[in-house]
């Protein structure tokens, strides 16, 4: 039972930091801007494969970022910092937005091709990535992968191997449900209240990406003073 509560209480962890920094709603906006020209089984189509294709790179970055870091010597006090300075440029990005939807490249080039009337496949650029996930949920992953090994955290090795599989699958549930009811959110919370929450999530993300600076500079004069 007190295994139990430990999944369930690191679970809950794992989505309240990561839902700021995936942020489904960045992907509803590209939806409801790109994927104007579907048909409603064409959308729904695109939505789940979308849902598939974030949780599989959440799932890959988790288990094999650490493995690609040390390939190409990238030590963690160096991703820590690379992975503040992207979180907080996407959250001051998202507090002070500078730029439509359709100014971001990927946008664009499928909008191009809608309106050329073409078939076009948004699921995994940009719904996927960089919608939802992009650099800085794979740099956070990535980090918190190499900070909650057993032995690091008075966690169980169980709980360690389950809880980010539960947490990945559980935002990909989210991440469906935002994007398969974008139009009743818009009409529901109004764009109003859409910008509100996304600058909220930004100036979370911004302390976040602050503190993820500070973690790697601490490390860094850690290892010398050492």
């Amino acid at each position: 039972m007190d295994q139990v509560i430990e999944l369930f209480t690191v679970v809950g962890l794992g989505v309240a930091l990561m839902l700021p920094l995936a942020n489904p709603l960045t992907s509803v906006t590209l939806l409801l801007s790109l994927g104007r020209t579907l048909s409603i089984q064409e959308r729904n189509r695109q939505i789940t494969q979308a849902t598939i294709y974030v949780v599989a790179i959440m799932l890959i970055t988790y288990f094999s970022g650490h493995w690609v870091m040390q390939s190409f010597g990238i030590s963690i006090p160096g991703l820590r910092i690379a992975g503040g300075l992207i979180v907080a440029f996407i959250g001051f990005t998202m507090l002070f937005p500078t730029h439509a939807v359709d100014d971001i490249p990927e946008a664009e080039a499928n909008a191009d091709a809608a309106a050329r009337r073409k078939p076009i496949n948004i699921a995994f650029v940009p719904l996927a990535l960089p919608g939802t996930a992009g650099p800085g949920t794979i740099a956070f992953i990535i980090s918190a992968a190499a900070s909650t090994r057993p032995g690091t955290v008075p966690y169980s090795t169980l709980t360690l191997m389950l809880a980010p599989v539960i947490v990945f699958i559980v935002l990909g549930a989210i991440f469906w449900v935002c994007l398969r009811y974008a139009g009743r959110i818009v009409k529901i919370i109004g764009e109003g209240g859409v910008e509100a929450i996304a600058r909220v999530m930004g100036f979370l993300l911004v302390c976040m990406g602050v503190q993820f600076l500070i973690n790697g500079i601490l490390e860094i004069v850690t290892q010398y003073a050492a």
